[in-house]
């Protein structure tokens, strides 16, 4: 980076040198942070930076390939829809074709395909009158209107606002319902204890990768991408997970000698842990359903073994929970899995395999 002491500007730009690294992807993390930052501020870095991107070797026939693609459909969609029309019948169709109006049109779209930047409106009269309005801020998909909150929900990652949440929920509310409502009492929270640490899992896994993810391409090819966006969005499952089974456990009535309600936690955030670190090697997907599928058959088979509730199955389901050292097991778990997570952190810089 060259540095400037004008004191009117940023004391920085960025070099050839970084350019090149940040477009062939060998730039520090840090280093494409600080470029991505500083290139909303500075148009000329930006404009080095899109020249070094679309001179590489494999992004540049792509980017004209794309930019050709979205030209092309800009300028043909009005006319497809002024022929389709014409086609049926139409006879105004004819005069929109020919009217200034539609030329406007079709300008318009051209200019912001073109530019990709700041607002253009053309408004025509007559037969064919239209007014198109582009904006090069494009659409994230978020009705600007939304308040904070619902922003930070929707960025938290597709388990939030999907099935998932539903079946959370549905899980601690019939637990509470099956033990009071059912008359089942106590023996619901074995039941609960073996349940709940698949669930953050399954959150997990539907929060990022190639098959959870419509943005996944795009998300990891940012800086704030691959483990951090993961790390984030696996703290957001987790944030509303724990405090929802936790709560659920404990308003249900305590069977004698039986773990507590938080017992769960540790064995949760191991599972959590282990799909994290198994998915760097195999995918998001397939790591989350490989940690389950251990977790039923070592865990929830061998504590159903003496029946699938009460007295029988919490005897069977305490020895994985009760007891420090069983939570101390769990925890040097997590902790060696979170050790494997991190040497493994690059890995999540490259896109999945389907």
């Amino acid at each position: 980076m060259r540095r400037e002491r004008s004191g009117l500007g940023p004391d920085w730009h960025v070099g050839g040198e970084l350019a090149a690294r940040y477009a062939a992807g060998t730039a520090a993390e840090s280093d494409a942070w600080s470029l991505e930052k500083h290139i909303e501020a500075c148009g000329a870095c930006a404009a080095a930076v899109s020249s070094a991107v679309r001179a590489g070797p494999e992004t540049g026939p792509l980017l004209a390939g794309i930019r050709a693609a979205v030209l092309e459909r800009a300028v043909q969609e009005p006319r497809e829809s002024v022929g389709s029309r014409a086609y049926a019948g139409d006879p105004e169709a004819h005069e929109s074709a020919a009217s200034p109006a539609y030329a406007d049109t079709g300008t318009a779209a051209r200019t912001g395909a073109d530019t990709g930047i700041g607002t253009s409106t053309r408004t025509g009269t007559g037969p064919g009158a239209s007014t198109t309005t582009s904006t090069g801020a494009g659409t994230t998909g978020v009705p600007p209107r939304l308040s904070r909150a619902a922003r930070v929900v929707w960025a938290a990652g597709p388990a939030l606002r999907g099935a998932w949440l539903v079946a959370l929920v549905v899980v601690a509310l019939g637990a509470v319902a099956l033990s009071y409502g059912a008359g089942l009492g106590a023996s619901v929270r074995p039941l609960l204890l073996v349940t709940a640490p698949v669930l953050p899992l399954a959150g997990v896994a539907l929060s990022y990768g190639l098959h959870a993810d419509p943005l996944y391409e795009i998300a990891t090819s940012t800086p704030s991408g691959g483990l951090r966006l993961l790390l984030t969005r696996a703290a957001a499952v987790l944030a509303v997970s724990v405090p929802a089974l936790t709560l659920a456990g404990a308003v249900l009535p305590v069977a004698a000698g039986g773990p507590g309600a938080a017992a769960w936690l540790l064995p949760g955030l191991a599972l959590t842990i282990a799909a994290l670190a198994l998915g760097s090697f195999v995918g998001g997907r397939r790591g989350a359903a490989a940690v389950g599928a251990a977790w039923l058959a070592f865990v929830v088979a061998p504590a159903t073994a003496g029946g699938p509730a009460g007295a029988a199955l919490m005897a069977g389901a305490s020895p994985y929970f009760a007891g420090p050292a069983v939570q101390s097991g769990w925890a040097a778990g997590a902790a060696a899995c979170a050790l494997l997570l991190a040497a493994r952190r690059r890995s999540f810089d490259h896109l999945e395999t389907p």
